[in-house]
Order: structure tokens, then C-alpha cells, then sequence
């Protein structure tokens, strides 16, 4: 797939698709019934962006484990007390650490959805219990639909598969924004403000329906 790229004024990233300040995500992913969209008919599959569990840099795995009482309080008795990582460790220089794990899956879906609520049961025991998530719920989480690779901010491989990023709501880019700051840095959503006003400027002017 071919995607236009915009240029950067950024210490570590240098570039940016065009498409993450176009695209589009449903505005609340926890009242959107998900379905992936190459199946036919659309099968319904909540929470499907979190289906293969997701990497972890080590760093976040101690973080995660450091509030493992409040998080197991959360978790249907078959997933309190099993390993919640996969042993295997891999070496990857985008994270902070260097290495990642991944999250265990269970029954079609990360260990973290093992819960009777929907969504991230890292996110809502920091909610349920007062404590922030950044730092601990995994940056690649935080992210979604976005991702990066080397310099350059990419849209995540499997985003056009899910159902929510086919309606009407914010930008990619509004969406993760304030993560993006948190993450990395705050000069770096300095630099996409930049490169979005760049983007819609060039963007066809859309005619008020009459």
C-alpha cells in the first residue's frame, strides 16, 4: 500500500503517513460493537483490536506486576494465577528497555480482557483503584490505530480489518494525541500540528449539504 508521507521536525521521528490526519476511529471504542470486516457477514468480535494479545516492553511488564493485586482482583478465576507473559523475550531498539514480551492470550483474546467488563482491565483497575496507567498499560495500547517503525509515525497493519475505523468519528490523529505527548514527548505533537495543518490545508474543502 502506497501512503504519502509528510516530513518531521522532530529529534527521533522525521516523518509521518498524511493518512493518520484523514482516517478516521469510532469516537468511544467501549459502546462500539466491533466486528471485523473481512469476514462475511461481519463477524462480531468485541474488543477485536486486542485479540493476539500485544507486546510489552520489560519495563512495563514490572510496572504491570507491580500492581498485579489490584489488576488480579479484576480477572475471571481460570486467568488469576496463570502466567499472564509469554517467556519468550525479543530484542526490539524501538522500545525503551530493548526487549519485549507478549501478553498471553485467552480464549480469542488477551489475558487482560479476562474480566466481566469490556476493554483493558489494566486501564480499569488504574480507574477502580486511583492510580495513573500511563507507564504501565502497554505504550502499544495507548497507541492503537496508530504505530511507528523507525523515524516515522504508520498507521498499525491491521486497523482497515476492524469495523470502528469505518464510521464516522476523530482523526487518528485527535485520537492519539495526548498519548503521543505522554510517550514520547510534547515537541513531537508540536511537530504533527504542524504536519496536520500542512495536511488538511492541501485537503479538498468539504461543501456544507444544502
Amino acid at each position: 500500500m502506497h501512503e504519502h508521507v509528510v516530513s518531521l521536525d522532530h529529534h527521533r521521528f522525521r516523518h509521518v503517513w498524511a493518512s493518520v490526519f484523514t482516517r478516521r476511529l469510532v469516537a468511544d471504542c467501549m459502546t462500539h460493537t466491533c466486528t471485523v470486516v473481512d469476514k462475511a457477514p461481519h463477524l462480531v468480535k468485541l474488543d477485536a483490536c486486542c485479540q493476539y494479545g500485544c507486546d510489552v516492553d520489560l519495563l512495563e511488564r514490572e510496572a504491570i506486576l507491580a500492581k498485579a493485586d489490584d489488576i488480579r482482583a479484576l480477572l475471571r478465576p481460570e486467568v488469576k494465577d496463570v502466567p499472564w507473559f509469554e517467556d519468550e523475550v525479543e530484542e526490539d531498539a524501538d522500545y525503551p528497555s530493548g526487549k519485549v514480551v507478549r501478553t498471553a492470550v485467552h480464549e480469542g483474546g488477551c489475558l487482560f480482557l479476562a474480566h466481566d467488563l469490556r476493554g483493558c482491565s489494566i486501564h480499569r483497575a488504574s480507574l477502580e483503584r486511583g492510580w495513573d496507567f500511563r507507564g504501565i498499560k502497554p505504550a502499544i495500547c495507548r497507541l492503537f490505530p496508530l504505530s511507528y517503525e523507525e523515524d516515522m509515525i504508520v498507521i498499525a497493519d491491521e486497523y482497515p480489518e476492524y469495523s470502528c475505523a469505518h464510521v464516522d468519528g476523530p482523526t487518528l490523529y485527535r485520537i492519539t494525541r495526548d498519548a503521543l505527548a505522554d510517550i514520547f514527548d510534547p515537541a513531537l505533537v508540536t511537530a504533527l500540528d504542524a504536519a496536520e495543518a500542512q495536511v488538511l490545508a492541501a485537503e479538498p474543502r468539504r461543501l456544507p449539504v444544502v
